[in-house]
Parts: structure tokens; sequence; C-alpha cells
């Protein structure tokens, strides 16, 4: 079993000097290749009540998906979590030379959220850990205070300098084409529960520094169901550099059908570098519910790994047909479905769990 643990003096990490866009630095798309995807294990019984148990099976199968084309890097509370975790995904028929598990303890499984943002130089010769801060979307899921150490702690374990801008700022907010756009809500970044000292044009100024971008596309509102407050990653996802999918509803009297059609009409008025995005319609799947909760069931949360493209599905009519569209998006890749009516209790899917750690020469 591969078990690494933090260095003694990991809090004194290497600081990275000077402003990370200006020193060449940005976030690449999710489809740039992948030196590994981090996970953090599944472990809070609150987070799933009553199901946590049925969630390892298809969280397992996303691991052994992963690790065909990658390592998979495994935040763990001590050993025994490690060799629970370590039982279960040999179980699933992982290759187990590619899962390593780094003893971080956490509060909770989003890693999307709470891990490091990775970004690389130009030439990829290096790269750096933005640790931004985290609060659980608003303080809504206390104690996080582990979850806000997992970036700086993970900076000490592999060795990156590491730049804290401040305020916070969770991965499933945003969404990259790797040319220096990106897509995000104004019900997350202006949301008070976050950063309400500071302003808009403020808050793009920490995207542009802080992510390398030079382009900001704003979206309204997030679907029902999502406690983040309207992450991009449930609603609009880019495929290339100026396409993006973003999911529609159908049915006129459902509650997301205004939402997303305002989101469908703005990216329709907005430009990628001049140049207008391509937008494909992508399903939502019939409203799922779990004790009288509507849960954010979304296609639009999938997760680009380096060999496949794996999306929650819900045993709906809508499966194959979002499948359909995705593989259209992804000739480099296979697009795969994995059951989430169990995940998606705990109020996210695949691409809530994962944070990819991009690849360098």
């Amino acid at each position: 079993m591969n078990l690494i643990e933090a260095p003694s003096n990991w809090k004194e990490v290497q600081a990275f000097e000077g402003v990370p866009a200006k020193e060449g630095f940005h976030f690449p798309a999710e489809w740039e290749e992948h030196e590994a995807t981090w996970l953090s294990w599944p472990h809070n019984p609150d987070t799933w009540p009553g199901k946590i148990n049925t969630i390892y099976k298809p969280y397992c199968e996303f691991i052994k998906l992963i690790a065909e084309g990658e390592k998979v890097k495994i935040n763990v509370r001590g050993e025994a979590m490690a060799k629970e975790a370590f039982t279960r995904i040999q179980k699933a028929g992982a290759d187990m030379s590619r899962i390593f598990f780094y003893l971080n303890a956490t509060n909770d499984a989003w890693c999307r959220d709470h891990g490091p943002a990775f970004l690389v130089n130009k030439d990829r010769s290096k790269k750096i850990i933005v640790d931004w801060g985290y609060n659980a979307w608003g303080g809504k899921y206390p104690p996080f205070d582990l979850d806000d150490e997992i970036p700086k702690r993970i900076a000490g374990q592999l060795r990156l300098p590491v730049t804290k801008p401040g305020i916070i700022m969770e991965g499933g907010s945003v969404d990259f084409n790797g040319k220096g756009t990106v897509l995000t809500t104004t019900s997350c970044l202006l949301n008070k529960n976050r950063n309400p000292h500071i302003t808009k044009e403020e808050i793009e100024e920490y995207l542009k520094n802080y992510y390398g971008v030079t382009q900001i596309l704003w979206l309204g509102d997030g679907i029902v169901g999502d406690d983040t407050d309207g992450h991009i990653d449930d609603i609009t996802r880019f495929v290339n550099e100026n396409t993006v999918v973003t999911v529609i509803e159908g049915n006129e009297s459902d509650e997301n059908y205004k939402p997303l059609m305002a989101n469908q009409e703005l990216l329709m008025g907005l430009t990628d570098n001049q140049s207008p995005l391509t937008v494909i319609d992508l399903p939502m799947p019939s409203p799922v519910y779990y004790q009288g909760q509507r849960l954010p069931a979304s296609y639009a949360n999938f997760y680009i790994a380096n060999k496949y493209v794996i999306v929650p599905v819900f045993n709906d009519p809508n499966d194959e047909k979002a499948l359909e569209i995705l593989q259209d998006c992804f000739s480099d890749r296979v697009v795969i479905g994995i059951n989430s009516l169990d995940l998606i209790w705990g109020l996210g899917s695949f691409h809530c769990l994962s944070q990819q750690e991009p690849k360098i020469r």
C-alpha cells in the first residue's frame, strides 16, 4: 500500500513570491494531461444519512476508471482508513499500483472545493498550488477546519510553492478553457456568505491574478437542490476552448426551467475572446428526490480524466441522450456513465468529488 505522510514541517511550506498571473502561471483546462486525480475518502455519515455504505461501489468504480489513465491520490485520516479504502478499491478491480494514500485528515469528501488548485507556467515546467480559503459553502456545514488545511498540507507533501489569496473560493464555482477564460455564477461568487467585504470587480481581479485568466463569463443561478448557491459545474462546462455544454430543462413547469433558460440566453450573447461561444444543450434528468428533498442531479457534473469522461447517470430516459451528446464532444476519450443515485444524496457527484493535478514536463 502506497501511504504518504505529511512532513513534520508541512506548515513551513515555501511561499510563492509574487502574483501567479504576472509570473506566467494559469489554471489549465481539465482535458489537458493529468499527473493525477485527487480525492478525499468519504467517511462522514452526515453527508449521506443512512446511505454512506451504498456510495462506495460507484465511488470505487470511479477510482478504477481514473486509474486506467493516471495516478489517483486519496486523502485519508489514518492508516486504518487507508486500509479500508485499499480493500474496497482493490475489490473493484482497480490497478492498485496507481493508487496512493496521503495522510491528510478531512471533514468531508468534496475535494473539488477544498482541494488544491494547481497552476502551471507557460512551458509547463513548473507547478504551484493556490490555497484559497474554504468555509463549507458559506458556513453551512461546520466543522471545516481540516478541509481548509488540505491545500497547504499537499503543498508540503509535494514540495510545491503555495500562494494564499486570502479569500473564499471553491473549485466547483469556476470552469476553465485553459486559454484565458473562466465561467462562473453571480449566485455563488457574489453571495455574501463567501466574501462580503469585496466587490464583483475585486473578485474579478482575484480570478485574473490567481487563476491566470483574462476574461470572466458570468452566468446567473444554479439548479434547485444545489446547496453551494449555484456552482457552475452543475450547469455549464467547457468541452473545448470555445465550446460549452449547458443543461436545459424541457418541462416548463419545473423549477429549473426559467433559471436554466436565462443562463442559456446569457451564453448565446457571450463571446470567448471576441469569438462567439458554441453552445450545446445537455438535457436534465427527471427530478430526483430522497425523503422529500430535491437533489441536484445533473449530467454537467462529469469529470474529464485522462482516458475517460465519467458522467453521473440516474436510471433516467435522458441518461443515454446525455452520454451520446458528451461522446460527440470528446472524440479522444470514452464517455462512461456511472449510477449516481446514491452519491447525489450527498448533494454532489463525480466532479464535486475530484480535483485534477496537471502533468508538467
